[in-house]
Formats: structure tokens, sequence, C-alpha cells
């Protein structure tokens, strides 16, 4: 394999019912990121759908300088033979030296079987991307390569985190979870270069057939676009407890979210769920209450502009990541601060 033929940075603009997907344009961002560190500053989208060459200036405004289109019929819903057949075409013909994939239910299968149709390797579910040495600390009679793709992500159950590079096969590839990357401020009416690419469909025994789509209709606001958070723990007691939760969320206009525990004790659905098996967030303010601070859910909402702990132990590892803290009973502490915030609305 000559890496040197291997150039720009290509993020798969994941489109589900002909709508781009906030992670598309979380990775273009960080693209440009990497982009800039590199010899070649060009970031690619690649696009794959059915009927999907509309969705091309939005891809520019968030930064892609050129967009691969693959348009297709066979395309036109997820499956996993002709979007891995689009994906892997476009990498043997293009030549990305780095490929990141967003960590959704779609990116989480596609990515590893696309890495091991075109012989690379892929780190999963990464939380930080750079570019820099490897080894990051030289070592004796061994060679340090350069501008090489450092993918951290977190290991055994949260408790350390890996730094991973493929510094010998290309491209270099990476699922990244959803919100743990910014996106950067849209200029409106950028243009990216369209180049239309279709390597040939022809359906065989690994095409699935589509009987019917079922979507879930439900009422339940998406955690990820929420501004202000209020997030109970285990420490909360009970289901029913969470109402005082929820009365403090009403009058901040905010929504609840929670901790793996909560889940697991079926107190409130997985959609709800921040931390590393959950929803990585970053409101403005993030009210923790009852929720003890484990490395795995501190990762999913450590980002948060605004962190406020209320936790009765005083050790409790949360108070490390908060902007402030209440040590206390957090039934009476949740009641009394909703009831002040209530009264300061009134007198305005």
């Amino acid at each position: 394999m000559n890496l040197e033929e291997y150039k720009g940075v290509f993020v798969f603009a994941q489109q589900v019912d002909n709508e781009i997907s906030s992670i598309a344009y979380e990775l273009l961002g960080k693209a440009r990121e990497l982009a800039e560190s590199l010899d070649n500053k060009e970031v690619t989208a690649v696009l794959i759908g059915s009927d999907v060459k509309n969705l091309t200036d939005s891809l520019a405004e968030y930064g892609a300088d050129k967009v691969i289109v693959v348009d297709d019929p066979e395309l036109k819903d997820y499956r996993t033979e002709p979007y891995a057949h689009a994906l892997a075409s476009v990498i043997n013909e293009f030549k990305p030296e780095i490929v990141l994939v967003g960590a959704t239910a779609i990116g989480r299968d596609l990515g590893p079987t696309v890495s091991a149709r075109v012989a690379t390797g892929l780190t999963a579910d990464c939380t930080v991307l750079e570019i820099g040495d490897f080894p990051l600390v030289a070592i004796p009679n061994q060679e340090q390569k350069h501008n090489q793709l450092l993918m951290t992500r977190p290991a055994f159950g949260g408790n350390t985190i890996a730094t991973i590079a493929c510094p010998n096969n290309r491209p270099q590839m990476a699922t990244v979870r959803p919100g743990v990357m910014q996106k950067i401020e849209p200029k409106k009416g950028a243009k990216a270069e369209i180049v239309e690419f279709n390597p040939g469909f022809t359906p065989n025994n690994r095409y699935v057939t589509i009987k019917e789509v079922v979507k879930a209709v439900s009422d339940t606001v998406d955690i990820m676009d929420a501004k202000i958070l209020v997030s109970g723990g285990r420490g909360v007691g009970s289901p029913e407890n969470f109402k005082i939760l929820e009365d403090l969320a009403e009058v901040l206009g905010g929504t609840v979210s929670c901790s793996r525990a909560v889940v697991d004790s079926g107190w409130k659905p997985k959609d709800l769920q921040v931390g590393q098996t959950g929803k990585t967030v970053r409101p403005n303010v993030y009210f923790a209450i009852g929720i003890s601070g484990a490395i795995q859910h501190v990762a999913g909402m450590e980002e948060s502009d605004l962190i406020i702990a209320i936790n009765k132990d005083e050790d409790a590892p949360i108070f490390d990541v908060a902007d402030y803290g209440i040590v206390g009973d957090l039934n009476k502490i949740v009641p009394q601060l909703t009831a002040d915030i209530k009264a300061a609305i009134a007198n305005k």
C-alpha cells in the first residue's frame, strides 16, 4: 500500500428520509480542523442515497469543499450491502487519508463493514480526534510517524482512555459519538464541487428486502438538543420522586434526563440517558441531581457550559467537574430552588 496516494479528509454524510443527520455537520466541523493540520486541506462529504442531490448545498455551508454523491434507487433506504458497496467503492476510487463516520445505529453497522472491505482498521466511538505523532512518545529504535490521526476513546467500561492510531494502513477510519464534536458556524451561500459517482449496484444474496418501515411515534424531547437539562441519578430515590425534577425543569424551560442507573432500574427510558452508553450532551446548564459522577456519566456531560451538582455526599466525584455544588438533601433543596425561581419570575 502506497500511503502517499491517500489524501484528504472524508466524512460520511448520513441522511435519513432525505434529511441530513446532525452528526454529519458535527463531523464536517472536526474534519475541517483536522484538514488544517495536514498537507492536503480538502474536506469531502460522501452523500449516499436516492434523489439526494438537493442536499449538497447544506454540506457545503458546513465545511465541505467537495461532495461525492452516490445516487441510486437501491440506496433509498439504508441497507448494509448496497451502502457498504457504495462507500467502499468511493474509498477505493478516491483514496482518502481519513474517513469519519457517525457512531449512530447506521454508522456502527456501516463503518466496520467498510473498513473490513478496504482492509484497514477502525476505532469505534471516538470522543477525541487530533493529528499528531505515533507512538505518542518516541521509542528508541522505533520509527515515530508524523501527521497520524490519533483517535481517543473510553476503554474497559470507561475506566481508562485509549489513544489509537492506524499508521500502516489507509484510510484511517473512526466512528465518532454524536454530540461530541461541534458544528462550525455555517457559511450561507457556500458552494462545493459536486462529483457524481455510481459504482453500479447488482442485488445479490446479501441484499435484504425491506418489507415495511414502522416508525415509532414519541413525544420525548431529544436531550441532545436541550439547552437546560435537569438530570437525576439513583440518589433521587424512586421513579415517583422524579416529579420534583420535572417541576424544576418545567419552571426553567428545560428537559429531564438521567443516569444509566436510573435506566437500568426501569425508572426512565433509554432515550433520556446521559453518559458513555447513553447520549453526549452540551447544554448551557446541566443539573446533576443525586448523581455520584462516575466517569461513564461524566464522559457524556462534561462539556456542558455550566454544571450544577446537588448531592448529599460531599465526596461525590460529580463535585470535581461541577461549577457549583450543593451538599444536602435533594428532597428539600430542589423544591426550594423551584419555588425561588418561580418567585423570581413572578416578580419580574
